[in-house]
């Protein structure tokens, strides 16, 4: 009795018909061996029912040197290469066995079915018929009958989709293949075929995945990685791109195309590289030059230009250059409409720029995309409530500053308009009035602006002066009448307002 999930039931849910044809060669099979082959030879079998295929493997090559003319060594070596996934190592064990034992179905039946598989469907179809003339038992005609059908059906498969690749029907010919690498899904060949078919379909990545198999089926296959490295490049994925040549380049150092398309890589890939550096030390112009020369190095290849302008947007959008970030993210947008990135540094700028309402809508829009980043629920908030504030009293309107402005610029504004509207210009009672009022907000917006803790609320929407804004409520220090302003000094740095303006 097999047990479920032992390697001799792993090994017969790939090959049903040999579960009891392997026990019975186990069991059965007679061989002159000497004493020591049949001593490795029967520990090498028990461990492989225990699933230690390291172990058995070892004792069965002891056997295959102790005596180089026993098939059922071959055999059993063979099995464990199988139950390992070695396929390529198992097939000459089995050709040997066959070789040694012309009548040994199993081992025939055995290599018919990884020829098969490799897609080597001639050679499969003669070790079937060759079982069927050896006098078979009744389950192992019936497995050659069954894999000959099938081998049939791979040979008609294979020629519809050559037909269709020739006459450039390359969705018929991935139809066709699709089937075919069901059963022969260690058939190289099919594969690239299949991946040329997704290139010239504009599935660049089901290529990829076709080519990485083929690398691994075929021996030395420096073509499969120069096309996968090609195929990342032209994806915008220049570090997988140079992963994947230098694969090629390991395998043949004197590639040409290999090696060309290497150096282009490492150029680009180190341009981008020392953008990104400059991007984390904050040197947000050096990092825009490297990236408009990634797209000098690369014009050809579209996603570098647009990725290249998303992170140049990002970097005028960080670097506080609203009206300069908004083109460029704009120009991304305009083939990417679903740019997460440049929506959100698009809608930093809008912000800087008061343009409330388009921020919102960045930022609803990148949400839509991406409704769990906590950046884009943050700034969506912080948009709200500065439309909502801008609505009410602004800060940077009164002083008629940037929102990015300098706490010089802001010193320097506050003064020249405490000089314009000090109440004691003015002789004509409604005059004064209206002076007093503005001279208190510019005051109010000089206290805040100029204060980095009161700012940074200001900032998020909240007005640090406005009671109503406080949580808690209660009463607002802040909130001055025209007489507690009297004798402020709108040239103090700040602190005690003693002195009183006289004008000449």
């Amino acid at each position: 009795m097999v047990a479920p999930g032992s390697v001799t039931s792993r090994l017969g849910s790939v090959f049903p018909f040999l579960l009891v044809l392997v026990d019975l060669q186990y069991e059965g099979a007679e061989c002159g061996v000497n004493a020591d082959v049949d001593k490795h030879l029967e520990l090498g079998k028990k461990l492989l029912a225990a699933g230690q295929l390291a172990d058995a493997l070892s004792q069965f090559h002891a056997a295959v040197d102790g005596d180089p003319d026993n098939y059922i060594a071959y055999y059993r070596r063979a099995t464990v290469f199988l139950a390992m996934g070695k396929s390529k190592a198992a097939l000459p064990d089995l050709t040997k066995v066959i070789e040694l034992k012309m009548d040994f179905t199993a081992a025939r039946l055995q290599r018919g079915h990884l020829l098969l598989k490799q897609g080597k469907l001639d050679e499969a179809e003669d070790d079937f018929k060759k079982v069927l003339k050896s006098n078979p038992s009744e389950n192992e005609e019936k497995e050659a009958q069954s894999q000959l059908v099938k081998s049939d059906e791979m040979q008609r498969l294979r020629s519809q989709a050559l037909d269709a690749f020739e006459s450039s029907d390359f969705t018929a010919a991935i139809t066709f293949l699709d089937k075919i690498l069901e059963v022969c899904v260690w058939d190289a060949e099919l594969r690239e075929l299949r991946a040329e078919c997704f290139i010239k379909e504009g599935e660049p990545r089901k290529a990829i995945s076709d080519l990485k198999a083929s690398s691994k089926l075929k021996n030395d296959n420096t073509e499969a990685f120069y096309k996968i490295s090609t195929l990342y490049y032209e994806l915008g994925d220049h570090e997988l791109s140079l992963s994947e040549v230098r694969e090629c380049l390991k395998l043949d150092q004197d590639h040409k195309r290999c090696f060309a398309h290497y150096k282009q890589v490492k150029k680009l890939n180190k341009l981008i590289e020392s953008a990104e550096e400059l991007i984390k030390d904050g040197r947000y112009t050096d990092a825009i030059s490297k990236y408009e020369s990634v797209m000098k190095t690369e014009p050809g290849v579209p996603e570098y230009t647009i990725r290249s302008k998303e992170r140049i947007c990002h970097c005028f959008s960080k670097d506080e250059k609203p009206v300069e970030a908004i083109r460029v993210c704009s120009e991304v947008l305009q083939v990417e409409p679903d740019n997460v990135n440049a929506l959100k540094d698009r809608a930093e700028a809008y912000l800087i720029e008061e343009m409330y309402d388009e921020a919102i809508q960045d930022y609803e829009t990148a949400q839509e995309h991406n409704e769990n980043d906590q950046q884009i629920r943050e700034g969506l908030e912080k948009a709200q409530r500065l439309l909502k504030q801008s609505q009410r009293r602004d800060y940077y309107k009164i002083l008629g500053v940037k929102r990015n402005a300098k706490k010089q610029e802001i010193i320097k504004a506050y003064r020249k308009l405490a000089m314009q509207w000090h109440p004691d210009n003015f002789q004509n009672e409604e005059e004064k009035k209206k002076a007093e009022k503005k001279f208190i907000d510019i005051a109010a917006a000089k206290e805040v602006l100029s204060d980095p803790e009161m700012r940074k609320k200001f900032d998020d929407g909240e007005d640090p002066l406005d009671a109503e804004s406080q949580q808690g409520g209660g009463g607002n220090p802040f909130h001055r009448s025209w007489n507690s302003w009297q004798g402020f000094n709108p040239f103090s740095s700040g602190g005690p307002f003693r002195f009183k303006f006289h004008f000449n």
